[in-house]
């Protein structure tokens, strides 16, 4: 939902919150990567929004069968990560390439959709090795690439919603799924100040998604139980749990991105499938305001 430092957090719930509830809060944050426009050649980038990919030449260009090609968004350098910035098992080394289905080419007539699962292939990750002789590829026909916007890195922690299914779980376990409960966590004062604390979406790789509308881990989730399931199933919380924020990228006028109204994309994966590099069962999905 939000993110800031340690001590910015800590203040905040000791405001807020009782001593043992803020004690509690805290624990649930989680460090994430904020990736932030580097300023002149002073910043060392370990990433980029836009331009064009850098693919091993027996790695063929991301496509959605039947609507074509996908748009390169993003590419993040592994090794220049902060190394005590994240909880997620990243590769220690080689790039993170992200591609989606952006509308160039239908017009925005199909859309990725994380609970249509035939979708899903207009969304893509891979990762390529650092030893892997990998070149710049040239965008496919009808597709232009996005200007360049050079990325830095900066470790956070991050704080998410106080409806979210783990902060339920943690203050009100025995409260109805999907349903408002009585806590201090959900008092207005409490999500006065979390609103006010920080409401930038912005770029980021793990810790808790900063979403545009309903947690993200819920649409994912709801998505994997499938079945016609609902949002209240009481299979949910435990199905949020098997999935953590991989990427977010959000909307940014400097590379001339803009997803939906203002909006962000955000891959998410499951940790086993993170540890054994299967980028390929990354879930996607997307908001907007």
């Amino acid at each position: 939902m939000t993110h800031g430092t340690t001590a910015a957090f800590r203040d905040l719930a000791q405001q807020h919150l009782p001593a043992d509830v803020a004690d509690r809060w805290m624990e649930l944050l989680r460090p994430g990567v904020r990736l932030e426009a580097a300023v002149g050649t002073g910043d060392a980038a370990i990433g980029r929004l836009g331009g064009l990919p850098l693919l091993p030449a027996g790695v063929e260009w991301p496509t959605w069968e039947g609507h074509g090609p996908l748009s390169f968004v993003a590419s993040v350098d592994c090794a220049g990560l902060p190394a005590d910035g994240l909880d997620i098992a990243l590769p220690a080394d080689g790039t993170l390439l992200f591609f989606y289905f952006d509308g160039q080419l239908d017009d925005g007539d199909a859309l990725v959709l994380a609970d249509d699962p035939d979708s899903q292939a207009g969304a893509r990750v891979l990762h390529v090795p650092a030893d892997a002789d990998a070149v710049e590829r040239p965008a496919p026909p009808g597709l232009s690439a996005y200007p360049v916007v050079r990325l830095t890195a900066r470790a956070t922690m991050t704080a998410t919603e106080p409806w979210h299914p783990r902060t339920q779980r943690a203050f009100a376990p025995r409260a109805a799924f999907g349903k408002a409960y009585d806590h201090p966590v959900c008092k207005e004062p409490f999500l006065d100040a979390i609103w006010d604390f920080d409401g930038d979406v912005g770029h980021q790789i793990g810790g808790h998604a900063h979403a545009v509308q309903n947690p993200v881990e819920m649409e994912v989730a709801h998505a994997a139980l499938g079945d016609g399931a609902a949002w209240d199933d009481p299979r949910m919380p435990d199905e949020v749990e098997r999935w953590v924020l991989l990427a977010q990228f959000d909307s940014e006028d400097a590379a001339d991105m803009m997803w939906g109204d203002c909006g962000a994309l955000y891959w998410m994966i499951r940790p086993e499938d993170l540890a054994a590099r299967r980028f390929d069962r990354a879930a996607f999905t997307w908001q907007c305001g």
